[in-house]
């Protein structure tokens, strides 16, 4: 319901297709037909980094929380151990 709200508020929808396509012309009128796909590239490039941030990060991520689960797993058997000593 507040997604809707915000969305009547604030017109934020995605574009239909009669306004893609005067996106489409406006891109073209603005950087021309030879500029295109300099600039496809570079949004391609800043997608490409964007996924390679992402996904060291979301490794990162899984190796912490691996090295968690083995500090734990060390912690358990230790304590098992000092039970049996005991």
């Amino acid at each position: 319901m507040t997604i809707s709200f915000l969305n009547s508020i604030f017109l934020l929808s995605m574009p239909g297709g009669s306004e893609w396509i005067l996106i489409i012309i406006v891109v073209l009128l603005m950087f021309g037909g030879k500029k295109i796909p300099e600039l496809m590239r570079g949004v391609g490039r800043g997608m490409r980094e964007f996924n390679d941030a992402k996904n060291n990060v979301k490794s990162e991520i899984e190796e912490g929380m691996k090295d968690k689960d083995k500090d734990e797993e060390i912690r358990q058997l230790k304590q098992q151990l000092e039970q049996r000593k005991a």
